[in-house]
């Protein structure tokens, strides 16, 4: 056998026709549900919930523009039709996987046994190169252990019958913040936990000043929260805290919802006798440009490397892996794309290119743009004149490295950036580019403008 691949979701999928394309002998293992983590319990449901609560949202706060509405938010309906869109997603990958040949499938749980050895139901495999595709999961913290009847992830939100009266939200990343905000709009009273002063996928200062502005204007966000203590009492969640002003506060909830993060699928692996070398939490270090481990015959994709756990990055991986696995040893690096992630809170987040953190690191003195929405004529418009987009460019040639955004059609304009990014154009030849009025788009150019100004005043 050539290729063994274990995981079907969307690295696994993408491995999988990779691998047939250069080779017949591949075999697809799959020991959970079909249906990829973005289909089943990720991007889709948790989109379709969203778009619910800007329906509601939209209508509720429509009194600025003359238009009044009375809302009711009826939570089971909201619920099934979220269910029955994301199953409807779901069929379309389960479709896919009952195509392939059941001679290069399996249902079982893999393990490594011994340098390129697995086993599977109690069979041996001895495959010539193994592409690790098993996802990742959530990760529920210490400080939530002893409320374990009555914590949610977001797997579980999608399975409710209907909506609670309350949820206390842990963690200020992607997860939280979406469905911290979507439950909020859709009547449920929410408060968020962050840690760290993590929010989002945002690193620029000044961007995550104003997001946080706008959504700590909606529900309660604490981004470093002193939590004291979580208990139940009942079938009531109560959260003891100290809050920024050194008072203690405590409140009760229906739920505590984990939003903490995902951690890689290894466990049951037993990669440690796969001969491979390991870090502390279990994890090979893996070439992103390969998806090689070392030089050995295991290739790591998808959410198991947890740098970019985004799907266009988990099927850009597979892809490599299993091109790889099917021509080992004859390994090759991969084209990979520019770095592109949306949050689709409101304003929405957006990364694209480098992150401001990144930039630091390598250019300090980068020449950065910068423009808020607050005054941007289509965004005023459309009273969306919420957040701001800052862009960091080379100061000695112009070449546009990156930018980060909080604002509106953020997910647009992310995506004319990461293009950019990956043409490896200069701020000058994106202004040269057309820009119709009025639109959002320029305030895109208001700040590429500023940072040519920058570059301008620090060369002089």
């Amino acid at each position: 056998m050539d290729v063994v691949i274990i995981g079907a979701g969307t690295a696994g999928l993408a491995a999988y026709r990779a691998a047939k394309a250069v080779t017949p002998s591949v075999l697809l293992i799959e020991g959970g549900n079909h249906g990829t983590t973005c289909a089943r319990v990720g991007c889709m449901p948790s989109k379709l919930l969203i778009a619910a609560a800007e329906a509601a949202h939209d209508a509720s706060t429509a009194e600025p523009f003359g238009v009044h509405a009375t809302v009711r938010v009826d939570g089971r309906a909201v619920l099934d039709r979220v269910r029955r869109e994301r199953d409807r997603f779901v069929g379309f990958v389960v479709d896919g996987v009952e195509q392939i040949p059941a001679s290069d499938k399996i249902t079982g749980w893999a393990r490594f046994t011994a340098p390129g050895r697995l086993s599977v139901n109690d069979e041996v495999l001895l495959p010539r190169a193994v592409v690790v595709a098993t996802g990742s999961s959530p990760f529920v913290p210490p400080v939530l252990a002893d409320v374990k009847d009555r914590i949610v992830i977001n797997d579980d939100v999608f399975a409710w019958e209907d909506l609670p009266d309350s949820v206390a939200v842990f963690g200020a990343g992607v997860i939280g913040l979406e469905l911290g905000q979507a439950l909020h709009r859709l009547g449920v009273r929410v408060r968020v936990f962050g840690k760290g002063g993590r929010l989002g996928i945002l690193t620029d200062p000044v961007v995550r000043a104003a997001a946080l502005r706008t959504l700590a204007s909606e529900i309660p966000i604490d981004l470093d929260a002193s939590v004291r203590s979580v208990r139940t009492e009942g079938e009531r969640v109560v959260v003891e805290w100290q809050d920024s002003d050194g008072q203690s506060r405590v409140e009760s909830f229906a739920y505590a919802l984990a939003a903490t993060g995902r951690r890689p699928n290894v466990r049951g692996l037993e990669l440690e006798k796969a001969g491979l070398a390991l870090d502390e939490r279990g994890l090979a270090d893996v070439d992103r440009s390969t998806l090689q481990a070392g030089t050995s015959n295991v290739f790591f994709a998808g959410d198991i490397n947890p740098e970019v756990p985004l799907l266009h990055e988990a099927a850009d991986e597979g892809r490599i892996a299993g091109d790889n696995a099917a021509r080992y040893p004859a390994v090759k690096h991969g084209a990979r794309r520019s770095l592109l992630a949306i949050a689709f809170t409101d304003p929405q987040l957006a990364v694209a290119g480098e992150t401001f953190a990144g930039v630091q690191k390598h250019a300090p003195d980068a020449a950065i743009g910068e423009v808020s929405f607050e005054n941007q004529g289509r965004s005023r418009v459309m009273l969306k004149n919420r957040g701001a987009l800052r862009v960091y460019a080379d100061l000695a040639t112009g070449r546009f490295w990156g930018a980060e955004m909080a604002g509106p059609r953020a997910e647009n304009i992310a995506h004319l950036l990461a293009w950019a990014h990956q043409q490896g154009l200069t701020i000058d030849q994106m202004l040269a580019m057309p820009f119709y009025h009025p639109v959002i788009e320029e305030g895109l150019r208001t700040a590429l403008r500023d940072a040519v100004g920058a570059r301008k005043a620090a060369r002089k």
